[in-house]
């Protein structure tokens, strides 16, 4: 290990979360509560009650059971099968963390859940499900697809019974934003969410999600790794009182006080009462089908409630960026600047000697990131992928899988830092040693997209649809491509994925001012290496259209590794808008560098 002693990571661990071993016996539990309850499957998420990106240890049920510890997938048992759906991220990871001889693993698309169920349960079979833990539009898809043979079960949660040493719910303090920073009171939110309920003709809504949660109350908190939310749910009524849901243990009178007058608060376990006295009202409840629980919707129409199927109403003005805001996301990228600049610096100095491992990385980034201030946390666990690691989207180091980084390989690291101002994500693929003509071409056509994206101005009405093919047109041109989506929305101190926007065929959401989003694309050669380059954008207006077109500007500021560039494969205004980025990198971070760090940037961003 080349890492300091003061390098230890503080953030980000990498021990193995997953034990193959674990997953006989509990299989064999759970198939037990199953023969209880009179099921033929059961289902279990990834997801809790929030749907978030990140869980609680309480919420890890997919993981109690399986050992994957992936961001999306689920699962299914049989009394005789089980399997475990993952995306295409996640497909070699899956069946590294879990017991294939027991849980086979499909990915999914093409794979489908009611194909599996029905080929593995006979005609008539009941498949159980917590309905807290699945949204209205799952159940009622696969509800659709398994007509006829089978019948979907809503019942009490089997892996909650049968896990034993359940780590208790997370019950960190809430912390409260002042206006200025957050950019607008929660009154002036409140009264612009009400005047939508009123559009609507509905009479309330309810929040699940709990970034839009904490942006409408301007709260944060600690009680999910990497992202500074609140778990809690909430009920905001078009006339009256809104009702804030959290655990028993963080309703104090720093809350009650950081809440004031804009909310009552009330314990989480009164949740589904109140949900239950608001259907009885009869009137019409706003829900989010695609993000609610199901539980939820179930309460309300069983009490009476008529339900107005929408996309929860705070997730587009939460992704479009007050004044304060930006100037928050602009804060926090100039200190991850800064940070960079001296990580790459360490990489570039340390890397030719042979003696770097991934884990070293990871712990010298973070360690250069903790001595700012203002670092809250990392915004997600660092990709740090040595050669062929990095060929692996969405890989994690652990002290069982750690690399040495060889002299000459590829180095691919993702990275991102929580400060008090904003939230930054950044890739960066850098040269070790001299590189091979493929990998040249690669980076070249990876980079030329990323610029594509970068430089490109459009009509307002336009979405990340539209427009992801400038990414990925380089690439095409060779017969290459990559699978995941080129970008995605990021929230400002909250979730380092947040939508509804983004850029990618999913993302059909016109771009708005406001909107920042990730640029990412990149290019996998499995056993070998990986390649991604990324920055964060802000939508802005432009000047050209006559106020009918926006554009982007480039908040990130982070040399781009220039030996990896086949410079004759650029067109003149790619060359171009490279120098300019990288004289915007140089005069905007290097004042805040010294000595050697100066040095190094300087002659990292030299024109091309």
């Amino acid at each position: 290990m080349i890492a300091a002693e003061n390098d230890k990571t503080v953030f980000q661990s990498f021990e193995e979360r997953s034990d193959p071993g674990n997953v006989a016996p509990r299989l064999k539990a759970l198939r037990a509560g199953m023969r209880e309850a009179g099921l033929d499957a059961f289902l279990v998420p990834r997801a809790d009650a929030h749907r978030g990106e990140s869980v609680p240890a309480s919420e890890a049920r997919l993981a109690y059971l399986t050992g994957f510890t992936g961001s999306a997938g689920i699962a299914a048992v049989t009394a005789r099968k089980a399997v475990l759906f993952v995306d295409s991220r996640y497909t070699l990871q899956a069946p590294a963390q879990t017991d294939t001889a027991l849980i086979s693993v499909e990915e999914s698309p093409p794979a489908r859940m009611a194909d599996w169920l029905t080929r593995h349960i006979a005609k008539g079979g009941k498949v159980g499900y917590d309905a807290w833990l699945h949204t209205p539009g799952e159940i009622a898809a696969l509800g659709e697809q398994l007509s006829g043979h089978a019948s979907l079960v809503s019942c009490k949660n089997l892996v909650d019974a049968m896990w034993t040493d359940r780590p208790a719910p997370p019950d960190a303090p809430v912390n409260f934003l002042d206006d200025e920073r957050a950019g607008r009171s929660v009154a002036a939110k409140l009264d612009d969410l009400r005047h939508v309920l009123a559009d609507a003709g509905a009479d309330a809504v309810v929040l699940t999600l709990p970034e839009s949660i904490c942006w409408l109350f301007n709260m944060r908190g600690r009680d999910v790794p990497n992202t500074p939310s609140v778990l809690g749910f909430a009920i905001v009524p078009r006339r009256g009182k809104p009702r804030l849901f959290l655990a028993p243990a963080k309703i104090d009178t720093e809350t009650r006080a950081g809440i004031g007058e804009h909310a009552t608060l009330r314990p989480t376990p009164k949740f589904a009462a109140d949900l239950e006295t608001l259907g009885k009202k009869g009137g019409h409840v706003w829900i989010d089908p695609a993000t609610c629980p199901a539980a939820v919707a179930e309460i309300l129409v069983q009490a009476g409630a008529t339900l107005i199927e929408r996309r929860d109403p705070v997730l587009l003005p939460k992704a479009k960026k007050n004044a304060a805001e930006i100037a928050g996301m602009r804060e926090a990228h100039r200190i991850d600047g800064v940070a960079m600049a001296r990580f790459l610096h360490w990489l570039d100095r340390e890397a030719p000697k042979g003696q770097l491992t991934e884990i070293d990385i990871v712990a010298r980034l973070e360690a250069i990131r903790r001595q700012a201030n203002s670092l809250v946390d990392i915004s997600f666990d660092t990709i740090s992928g040595a050669g062929p690691d990095g060929a692996i989207i969405h890989y994690r180091v652990t002290d069982k899988t750690n690399r040495r980084l060889d002299p000459g390989e590829l180095m691919l690291v993702d990275s991102g830092g929580q400060y008090l101002s904003g939230t930054t994500d950044i890739t960066r693929t850098m040269a070790t040693g001299p590189v091979g003509e493929e990998e040249r071409d690669r980076f070249t056509r990876v980079l030329k997209g990323m610029i594509a994206i970068s430089m490109a101005r459009f009509p307002k009405g336009t979405s990340g649809a539209q427009i992801d093919v400038l990414a990925r047109q380089f690439l095409w041109q060779a017969g290459i491509a990559y699978t995941h989506g080129t970008g995605h929305g990021v929230g400002a101190f909250l979730g380092v994925h947040e939508g509804p926007a983004g850029i990618s065929p999913r993302y059909t959401v016109p771009l708005e001012e406001g909107m920042i989003l990730s640029n990412e694309p990149g290019y996998y050669k499995p056993g070998a290496y990986g390649i991604r380059i990324e920055n964060l954008l802000l939508v802005t207006q432009s000047e050209i259209g006559g106020g009918n077109y926006l554009e982007f500007e480039t908040l990130t500021l982070a040399p781009i590794d220039t030996r990896l560039i086949d410079v004759a494969m650029l067109t003149a205004d790619e060359r171009d808008w490279l120098d300019t980025y990288h004289k915007r990198v140089r005069e905007e971070i290097g004042p805040f560098l010294s000595g050697e760090d100066r040095k190094w940037l300087e002659q990292a961003t030299r024109a091309i």
